[in-house]
């Protein structure tokens, strides 16, 4: 844990210094972005309906690259969030949120808001997940079940891209290769029939040719108030194309202050290869915002 947390510093100091060092116009280029620390805490004192003291920490980075010439347009996000969660009378500390994210799409205009556009994007984590439970003996355990770059997944698709401005953009792509990689650790010892986030039995990888949207919405409603939505979709053409995957996260930032700043993050994936359950993942809480300009 304390090498993801080095590894996440690295990268918020490399950031703020490009973004500090090289001027926002320089060869057509924008950049810039935030890091923000989340902080909850809950305490019980004789408290009678009962409840468990926790305290949470968690990070997240938010940071885009620009480039516009010519009628050509590169744009990139980075997003990464990584929180634990220590709760007394457990064992182990507990991740509350974990992900790597970064998208990258190239496009050549050919009208006003209307570009041919290659798209590549990679998804996975900082560290190991484990699912919990406990022993015959009552005693907390916890099992492996994902580590970094595994699983992976890696897409590249063409199609087009509409772009009224960076705060509003689709990107439709009708043939887009994913290809998911895997620890084979977690595949060689399958049951017969099942499946590790899609990949077979001794299998290292699943390739996948389908159709993919993003999208992606930003306003406010009120002052200090912004409001993030991002869509990601794909249907794969060569199993069961209509079991669509879903990738939907809103986010509300409410500014109390330049530093202060309260957030709240909703995603909702649904990936039938990982579990055939909708996941709903909450963020909330107050956080310490620092800008990359």
């Amino acid at each position: 844990m304390n090498r993801i947390l080095i590894l996440l510093l690295l990268v918020a100091s490399f950031t703020y210094a490009q973004s500090d060092t090289i001027p926002a116009a320089e060869n057509n280029w924008k950049r810039g972005g935030e890091i923000t620390f989340l902080f909850n805490q809950s305490s019980f004192s004789e408290w009678v309906s009962g409840g468990e003291n926790s305290v949470a920490l968690s990070f997240h980075v938010d940071y885009d690259w620009s480039f516009e010439k010519n009628g050509w347009k590169w744009d990139t996000k980075f997003l990464g969030d990584f929180g634990l969660t220590k709760i007394s009378g457990t064992k182990y500390l507990r991740k509350t949120n974990d992900r790597f994210d970064l998208q990258s799409l190239l496009g050549k205009s050919f009208s006003e808001q209307w570009s041919y556009s290659t798209v590549f994007g990679l998804k996975t984590q900082f560290a190991r997940g484990f699912t919990y439970g406990e022993d015959e003996n009552g005693k907390e355990t916890r099992t492996l079940r994902t580590h970094f770059f595994s699983p992976v997944y890696i897409q590249l698709g063409v199609g087009l891209y509409w772009k009224e401005s960076d705060n509003l953009w689709v990107n439709i792509a009708p043939f887009t290769q994913r290809i998911t990689l895997v620890s084979r650790q977690f595949t060689s010892n399958l049951a017969p029939g099942k499946e590790y986030f899609g990949v077979r039995k001794g299998d290292n990888h699943r390739f996948e040719l389908g159709a993919s949207i993003s999208a992606f919405y930003k306003f406010s409603p009120l002052e200090n108030i912004s409001l993030e939505q991002r869509l990601g979709l794909y249907s794969d053409y060569l199993d069961k194309a209509e079991n669509v995957d879903l990738d939907y996260q809103i986010s509300a930032k409410m500014k109390v202050n330049k530093r202060i700043t309260t957030d709240l993050i909703i995603q909702l994936v649904y990936d039938d290869n990982a579990v055939q359950r909708l996941q709903v993942r909450e963020v909330f809480g107050v956080g310490f915002r620092m800008k990359l300009d």
